[in-house]
Order: structure tokens, then sequence, then C-alpha cells
């Protein structure tokens, strides 16, 4: 066990399985007690989570009942996720220099990233988590003329506490032109934090054009959901896109018009696009006008599962279809439901499609995994009488990477289906 002073966050009995494998998270009925002293002098005091003195934001080491030291972590008693592991060595070492370790931290998640996306690429920089920093996202967005914004949410009270070194190493290492503070997510108040948002370095519009898969997309960094943009599917845009060429699609749940767009540059022959957002419509044929789309590409204003039903009564047809929805359920609890309404739209979509014609279907929920998304599939095949042939399973891009241990590092699925 180490000698330094930092408290001690012991598990209960056979606790600490998931975190050995990779889990980077304490909850707190995993505690069996904190033992901590005020200095060298002071004898060590050993608390319940309950009665613990130890203020929220400390570093802690975290311990097996029988004494392995698992890691480092940040405390945080108003969250149900009372330590965030921030890393594998013991807290004097990381607390040495909090500022290089951050720094490296930074640039090595900036260089994996760079084996995949070229300095003109816009992509995600950090996925919490996954990349050793939990609880801190950040999207690296670079313009139409080459300048870069990074984008940053601080989501969690273990990266809110290293924020300035956070900052310093995003600048020093990526050389941003402006960073922009997303940290309004709801998420934050669980975390005991307040909500907030704007430039924390450098200025400029917060209506951006980035261009991906040579694609102009006009981003709002400041306003559009979570960060402005959903760079996971990028890939997934350009495989989708592959089977359009000549052909009607129809894009649902479309938000910027994203695979849309990529669907009319490989040559489809008509597109539809559908929100139920007026703001993400408005958007959309923003997005149509900037890349002269107009005479192939439509952007809809409906509720998907409505439209779905209005199309099938006017007996329209489709030879691709993108369904790209939120997330159903953000609970294990919901998942029955949230699967109910999977099935409806992909049941809708196979009804509406020509015979062999190809349905992009996606969760982006990581409640309802590969097998359990394949199933409902099957399910929604069956009932309106259809033979699906699976041709490919997808995930979010390597910019998104999947921490062994962590399930829900793995939340996309995209499975590219032949109909029947």
């Amino acid at each position: 066990m180490s000698m330094n002073n930092f408290p001690r966050v012991f598990l209960n009995s056979k606790e600490e399985k998931e975190i050995q494998q990779g889990f980077p998270w304490v909850f707190d009925n995993e505690i069996s007690h904190v033992k901590h002293r005020a200095d060298e002098k002071s004898e060590w005091k050993n608390e319940s989570l309950k009665e613990c003195t130890v203020e929220d934001g400390s570093t802690v080491e975290v311990y097996t009942k029988a004494g392995g030291f698992l890691g480092t972590g940040i405390l945080n008693k108003k969250s149900k996720i009372t330590v965030r592991i921030i890393g594998s060595d013991h807290a004097d070492v990381i607390m040495a220099d909090t500022a290089a370790y951050y720094e490296k931290k930074i640039l090595e998640a900036y260089n994996m990233r760079r084996m995949f996306y070229s300095d003109s690429d816009s992509y995600r920089l950090i996925f919490g988590e996954a990349d050793f920093i939990p609880g801190l996202i950040s999207e690296r967005f670079c313009d139409e003329k080459g300048r870069v914004i990074i984008v940053v949410q601080f989501l969690s009270l273990s990266c809110e506490v290293f924020r300035e070194d956070i900052i310093a190493a995003l600048k020093k290492v990526c050389k941003p032109d402006a960073i922009y503070e997303r940290s309004d997510a709801s998420v934050r108040d669980k975390e005991g934090l307040p909500q907030t948002a704007g430039w924390i370095f450098g200025k400029g519009e917060t209506e951006i054009t980035i261009v991906e898969n040579g694609i102009k997309l006009c981003v709002d960094i400041a306003n559009g959901q979570k960060t402005g943009y959903f760079l996971d599917q990028k890939f997934n845009r350009t495989a989708a896109a592959s089977f359009c060429k000549g052909k009607t699609v129809l894009d649902t749940f479309t938000h910027t018009g994203a695979f849309g767009l990529n669907a009319f540059k490989n040559g489809a022959r008509e597109v539809t696009s559908v929100d139920i957002s007026p703001e993400a419509v408005d958007m959309v044929n923003h997005n149509i006008e900037l890349n002269g789309a107009g005479k192939v590409m439509k952007a809809v204003c409906a509720d998907v599962f409505d439209l779905l039903k209005q199309y099938e009564t006017d007996g329209r047809k489709f030879d691709v279809i993108i369904l790209d929805p939120p997330a159903f359920t953000k609970s294990a609890k919901m998942i029955e439901k949230a699967y109910g309404g999977y099935k409806e739209i992909n049941l809708r979509a196979l009804r509406l499609l020509n015979e062999g014609g190809i349905l992009v279907t996606c969760s982006c929920s990581h409640f309802m995994e590969t097998n359990m998304f394949c199933d409902m599939l099957m399910h929604a095949a069956m009932d309106s009488h259809k033979r699906i042939q699976i041709l490919e399973k997808r995930g979010a891009g390597p910019d998104h990477p999947v921490l062994l241990g962590y399930p829900k590092s793995e939340y996309l699925k995209c499975v590219v289906c032949r109909v029947l």
C-alpha cells in the first residue's frame, strides 16, 4: 500500500472485478468505507461514505476490501458515480505534475486520431472515459477556411477540477484558433456543477462550415445538439451513400441532412430528409443550398413515426431508407419501451422499401446492444413479412474508440441490410 496521504476508498467485498477489467467508475453502493487523515502526524480515520468528511473534488486512491490498489480517482459524494478513476498510477505520481499528466493524455489521443484523419478533417478529439479522461468530451472542428475550433464539454467533477490543465494542454497540443465550451448539459446537475457555455479561448462565429466527405455542412456549435454535430457517423454516411446512385432515398431523423447530402453526392436520383425540429430543417435547407443539391434533395419538417405511417397509406416506395434516431432510452429501465419504438420505425421502413431495397438502421443507445438490436430487426422483418440480409454491421469511427471493460463506449450500431 502506498505511503502517501491521499484519502483511500475501500470497496465492498468482490466489487473490484469490473474495475480490474477496465471499468472506470465506482458507484456509491460499492464503497465499504473511506480512510483518511489530515497530515502525516494525524491518525487515520475510517468513515462510512455517508459520514465521510473528505471534500468533493479530492483526489483519492481506490482499494479492494483486502487492500489491493486499483487506481486513482476523483471523489464526488453528490453523484451516484462517487469516484471516477483518472489513472492506474498512485495519486502522488499523478498529482506531482497534473499539467504534464493531462498534456500526455491529450497528446496520445491527438496522435491516435492523426492516424485516421487529416489536419483539414473534423473529428472527436477526446471521448471521455475511453480516452482515460472521465467526463471530458472534445471535438476538433476545422472550418472550410482552415480555422481550428475546439468544442469542449466538462461533464463531471473529475475533469472540472483539472479544467485549467486540460485547456492549457489543448492549446499546446492542438494549437486551435479558438475554444468554445458547451458544458450546458443536464448531466452536470447530477455532479453538483452549474451549466455553462461560451468562448473560453479566442472568439469567432458560432456557426461554422466544415467539409466532411467532400460535403459542406454548417455546424452550430452554440445551439446545435450536444456539441453541434454528430461526427461519429462520418464513415457510415459514406457506406450508406455507396448504395444510393440513381436511387430514391429517405433520410430520417436527419438533424443536419448529412446522410442525405452524402446520398446526393453519390448520385441519388431523389432524396427526402426528415426532421421534427423546424430549426434542424432550416439548417438542412441551408446545407442543401451550400451544396447545390436543391434539384435532387428536399427537407421535410415532420414527426418521423407519423410520416412513415402516411407514406405507407399513400403507397410511397423508396430504394434506400436511413433511420438514425436519437437514443430512445438513456436508462436500462426503459429498454422495453425503446425496443418497441425501434421496432415500429424499422417495421414501417421495411414496408416502404422496394424489393431488394437497402435499409441503413442505427441506434445510439448503448443499452440497446448489438444482439438485441438485431433481434428487434428480425421481429420487425417477421411482422412486416420481409426477409433481411445483413450486409454489414458498423459502429462509430475510430475517433470514438471502444474501451474494453467500459460497455458505454460501444454505443453506436449501424446495420446495413438488404430487404426482400
